[in-house]
């Protein structure tokens, strides 16, 4: 799974969580059933917002369908999203993980640096083109427009240069969200919401494309590799900024946008958009906004866990007690409200979690591969197999922590940075 939307089953309500969870089902059968099970390895978090959007413009009957058990479900059914939406994300999916793939063969990177790998995933590429192409038609949608747009990003490339700025660098991923965003007016039926829309994918995308250059600045430097904030001499500071006003256009687009449920869409284009630049720059939002005062989430969307209360003995402030009153004791070190340090909770150990992490060898059974001290890095083709026998086994959202599929490094079942809780506890 990719994306910059990766919503932390804390953040969300039973109720939206079960609908983001169907859209993202819904995705991976698309894919599924028009291409069969490769293609479901470009199921991704992003794209389901396609089919989210669809659905929010359309009466909820019309848009899902009853779907058996997976392994991902912990063997249960479920209703997922169906039609236009689920399709036009699958297409969207399809043509930018071609583009993706043909970028890391273009730039040499890793593996992909090997001819015979080259080879091999150029030939995928052009596959996974092809079938979106034959899918956005399904629904309608010319897939030309976002070849176009990824196409012309070498040229962009080229041209940008040291005291330009970053947006220059972020067209192609506008233009490519702005046209997919658009189409999902057509398919509900409401050609009003075409143009709102539009602007929204616009700056959804140019924040997509910043938030990938900001997560992947100290690789690109150490590597030598092109960074629009590395060319055009962005700082971080301006590289927030321009983030934060993306989030906010996207926002202020959205307000002219009739929809039919809106809440899921809200939750994840608004608030969770915020939450994915936070992430990014690795600390709150506070101090960062435009003075437009914070921003209210939308029903069932839980957000951060509540501050803590004030301790029913904290000490009265001194101007209440003018004469030199009495005060009452401080509370213990520690305590809600007191005066010392905040002790830190205490942390869950997942089912195969030590106090040091993974050891070299841990795993076994079903939980294969093992771990690497240090991690063991895999090439691309074995790492898809690999990720995919951990798909099938659960893995992703059981084992705690488990090995990356490529990177052999550890990740949590769960990512988690919504200071709502100290790890997560997997129900499935």
């Amino acid at each position: 799974m990719f994306g910059i939307i990766r919503p932390c089953r804390h953040r969300l309500s039973a109720g939206l969580h079960a609908d983001w969870l169907a859209h993202l089902c819904g995705l991976c059968l698309a894919l599924r059933d028009e291409h069969g099970h490769l293609a479901r390895m470009v199921t991704n978090y992003d794209g389901l917002i396609i089919s989210a959007l669809v659905e929010a413009q359309s009466p909820r009957a019309e848009g899902r369908r009853d779907a058996g058990p997976c392994p991902l479900r912990a063997m249960k059914g479920t209703s997922v999203a169906k039609g236009g939406g689920a399709q036009l994300a699958a297409a969207v999916s399809l043509v930018l993980a071609s583009a993706k793939i043909s970028d890391h063969v273009e730039d040499r990177d890793g593996a992909f640096a090997r001819r015979s790998v080259a080879l091999a995933a150029r030939r995928v590429a052009t596959r996974w083109a092809d079938q979106g192409s034959r899918t956005g038609i399904r629904v309608g949608f010319d897939t030309t427009v976002l070849t176009e747009a990824v196409d012309r990003q070498a040229e962009i490339e080229n041209a940008v240069r040291l005291g330009d700025s970053a947006v220059l660098a972020t067209e192609p991923a506008e233009l490519a969200t702005a046209a997919a965003f658009a189409h999902t007016a057509v398919l509900a039926g409401r050609p009003g919401n075409a143009a709102p829309l539009a602007e929204a994918g616009r700056l959804f995308g140019r924040a997509a494309h910043l938030l990938d250059a900001v997560e992947d600045l100290a690789e690109d430097e150490a590597a030598d590799a092109w960074n629009p904030l590395t060319v055009t001499g962005t700082g971080l500071a301006e590289a927030r900024r321009l983030c934060d006003d993306a989030v906010l256009g996207v926002e202020l687009a959205l307000r002219e946008v009739k929809f039919d449920q809106p809440k899921l869409v809200h939750a994840l284009l608004v608030h969770e958009l915020r939450q994915a630049v936070r992430r990014a720059f690795g600390h709150n939002l506070t101090g960062h906004g435009h003075g437009h005062g914070p921003q209210q989430p939308p029903p069932g969307w839980i957000g951060p866990g509540p501050q803590p209360q004030q301790h029913p003995h904290q000490p009265y402030p001194p101007h209440q007690y003018p004469q030199g009153g009495y005060q009452p004791p401080p509370p213990p070190a520690g305590a809600p409200g007191g005066g010392g340090p905040p002790q830190e909770p205490p942390k869950k150990k997942g089912k195969h979690r030590g106090e040091g992490g993974p050891v070299d060898g841990q795993g076994g059974g079903c939980w294969v591969p093992k771990f690497r001290v240090p991690p063991k890095p895999r090439n691309f083709f074995f790492g898809c197999a690999v990720a995919t026998y951990m798909c099938c086994s659960c893995q992703f959202c059981c084992r705690d922590p488990f090995p990356g599929p490529w990177s052999g490094k550890p990740n949590s079942s769960c990512d988690c940075d919504c200071d709502c809780c100290s790890c997560c506890d997997c129900s499935c």
